[in-house]
């Protein structure tokens, strides 16, 4: 039986099938473009053929994503047509635009201004729109339609359950975009100005990274000529979070953002050693980049000769306290250590000018170009300003105890200092044991000499993790840009985790950035949320706990267990539920869960590994979690996860991690008694 042409259902798949057909059309056409005799050379040449590249990439249709998810109907024409039998337009809006064979749009970009109100517009402010529709999906298809008509005051305000079955859709793979499903209070931040920094202060599930990823993508919109000159990227705190997220803006069509951790960001020696939370803790304080600005510049010294410049048979002397005066004025401009030095020689050479001028010559720049290459002049430089390696100086600094002891005077107390001098000095910069915090010093150095590139726009994902030398080094890379900060100060588990977010950001550069906060949470399940919220009086006082706006409760049970055989058994009980699913444990304790893992014949990958159908499960030590999510979590042990850390309150803090990963349920194993915190309170639902 045929299916009835006024079916709404069967007009939404006419509409998706041609839609495909055109962006099909979109790219065979970028794909025929012949550029043999458009270009003048073979540079331009391959630019432009890797700009087609990168324009046919993005005009994939990837068959599982639904081209568009929403419908807007407007009550009146474009530009505010309010005249009788104006009548208003149809958009659809999905991830990327899409314009028939005549250029009329069959597809809106859910960043254009008239997508706006499929997320803002409600009840109380229908934008003029008449009709929201939302569609339903399954791998690609539309199954299903739902529609809310702002408009009419008789229909009453309801929970959209297409919108709460797209939030509670199981995770098998990469984390995937938000897009139709961003709240107005997300839709705030995403599409806020590219001037302007932003933080925000977002607990579990509320969404902060997607909104993080989402904010860049529009920012690629709104301002694409200006950011494809000035660079984006994206800065995640692993190399596995980077893999979770990395499909995140290609889904939206946006493929130039680069990802990097803050030790790819520093990478100027390598990462061999590691430190002691307290040496740790010292180094990645603020106090040490004046530390190493004494140290850098107690090299350049006073001169106490004069320079004497020999021109063909005449002699130019360029005294002592003259000399002095120029090196003084380039100490007092305050300019990079390496700028100042390549200024010196053309300010000595100037002086030569000067007196060449009154004695009536008339030298020009050549002239003075080449006084600044006279050897005297050279040898005057390397005297007075020597060129420091940055490696070498923090080198110097952390293996000679005087010469730490001289420039951190005032600074660091005897303590400090002898936390973070080398037990056992490194001859050179290629045999030291360099340690994260270590690299971090030497990129201080280093933007010390010479000035860091600074990028249009950076996101920095799970920032309460970061000391304030590692916000320093960040901030370097978007002085003259913007920043989009993303993190939750109760899951900071470093022993130097972020106490304020206006602190963080003055260590960054970004004092007037706006905070806000997300306290709804879309991810973690009512009752998982409630249970972890009990750790918040004592991880993070005062901070707002998230509340679930999930309709389903979710699953929660805690189970006491005799051994890591309970363990897997509680891993395939959650593999029985559809999506992925995630064991967490402390640190020490993978190899024996690994160990049964493999006994039992229980496949499982580590975190970053993607997912599939065929192997759903996840063994995820508890250091690594941050970030992650799975639709079913295990978390073993918790009083493990607790003890694994150097202090309680980072050991809560990792738990509380830990707990907020489940999307649909969570089973919490344990033969140790639990933490007090977690006993205390209402009884568990099992």
């Amino acid at each position: 039986m045929s299916t009835p042409v006024d079916d709404p259902l069967s007009r939404e798949r006419s509409h998706l099938a041609a839609s495909r057909s055109a962006l099909r059309a979109m790219r065979e056409d970028v794909e025929a473009l012949d550029i043999t005799d458009v270009t003048a050379n073979w540079v331009n040449a391959e630019v432009l053929a890797r700009q087609i590249e990168e324009r046919v990439k993005s005009l994939a249709d990837l068959s599982d994503t639904p081209l568009f998810f929403g419908r807007l109907d407007y009550l009146h024409a474009p530009g505010g047509d309010r005249a009788e039998g104006a009548e208003g337009e149809r958009f659809y809006i999905g991830r990327r635009h899409v314009h028939d064979h005549d250029g009329d749009p069959m597809v809106i970009d859910w960043r254009a201004p008239v997508s706006q109100p499929f997320y803002r517009a409600s009840k109380k402010d229908p934008m003029d729109v008449a009709l929201r529709r939302r569609f339903g999906y399954t791998r690609g298809d539309i199954t299903a339609y739902e529609d809310e008509h702002l408009s009419d005051p008789a229909e009453a305000a309801r929970t959209s359950k297409l919108l709460q079955q797209e939030i509670e859709r199981p995770r098998v793979g990469p984390m995937r975009d938000i897009v139709a499903t961003i709240q107005p209070e997300q839709d705030e931040i995403v599409r806020s100005g590219l001037a302007g920094s932003v933080c925000v202060q977002g607990g579990p599930g509320t969404g902060k990274t997607a909104v993080g990823l989402h904010r860049v993508a529009y920012l690629l919109y709104a301002h694409r000529e200006r950011l494809a000159r000035t660079g984006t990227l994206v800065i995640g705190p692993n190399r596995s979070f980077l893999h979770y997220i990395e499909q995140v803006l290609p889904a939206l069509g946006e493929l130039t953002v680069q990802q990097a951790t803050v030790e790819d960001l520093v990478a100027h020696v390598e990462i061999r050693g590691t430190d002691e939370a307290a040496a740790a803790t010292v180094k990645g304080d603020a106090r040490m980049a004046e530390v190493l600005r004494r140290a850098l510049y107690s090299h350049v010294t006073m001169p106490a000769e004069p320079v004497v410049v020999v021109r063909g048979s005449r002699r130019w002397r360029v005294p002592a306290y003259e000399l002095e005066d120029i090196v003084r004025e380039l100490l007092d401009r305050d300019i990079r250590y390496g700028a100042a030095r390549e200024a010196l020689p053309q300010r000595i050479a100037h002086a030569v000018l000067v007196q060449m001028e009154r004695s009536g010559e008339a030298p020009d720049d050549r002239v003075q170009d080449a006084v600044a290459r006279n050897t005297a002049v050279k040898a005057a430089v390397k005297t007075i300003w020597p060129a420091v390696d940055p490696a070498k100086l923090v080198l110097r600094l952390l293996s000679d105890a005087e010469f730490l002891a001289e420039h951190a005077e005032g600074i660091l107390d005897a303590d400090e200092r002898k936390a973070i001098l080398w037990a056992k000095p490194a001859r050179s910069v290629k045999s030291a044991r360099w340690s994260a915090a270590d690299a971090v010093l030497v990129d201080e150095a280093t933007d010390l000499v010479r000035r860091t590139h600074s990028l249009g726009h950076v996101v920095l994902d799970e920032a309460q993790d970061l000391s304030p030398m590692q916000y320093r080094a960040v901030g370097r890379r978007c002085t003259t840009g913007s920043a989009t900060v993303l993190g939750d100060l109760a899951q900071g588990t470093t022993p130097w985790a972020t106490r304020s977010w206006q602190e963080a950001l003055r260590h960054l550069g970004k004092q007037d950035a706006v905070i806000e906060e997300l306290t709804a949470g879309f991810r973690v399940p009512t009752d998982v949320i409630t249970y972890a919220s009990r750790l918040l009086p004592d991880i993070a006082p005062g901070l707002t706990p998230v509340v679930s706006i999930r309709e389903n409760p979710g699953r929660f049970e805690i189970r006491p267990v005799s051994g890591a055989a309970d363990v897997v058994d509680a891993c395939r009980d959650a593999l029985r539920h559809e999506g992925s699913t995630g064991l967490i444990a402390a640190d020490a304790r993978i190899p024996e869960l690994a160990g049964a893992l493999e006994r039992a014949g229980m496949p499982f990958l580590g975190p970053g590994e993607e997912t599939t159908r065929e192997t759903r499960l996840t063994l995820v030590p508890a250091s690594l979690a941050k970030g992650l999510e799975y639709d079913h979590v295990v978390l073993d042990e918790p009083r493990a996860v607790v003890d694994g850390e150097p202090d309680e309150r980072t050991g809560l803090r990792r738990l509380y991690v830990a707990l907020t990963r489940a999307v649909s349920g969570l089973t919490v194993t344990h033969t140790a008694p639990l933490p007090p915190q977690l006993a205390q309170g209402p009884g568990v639902l099992a």
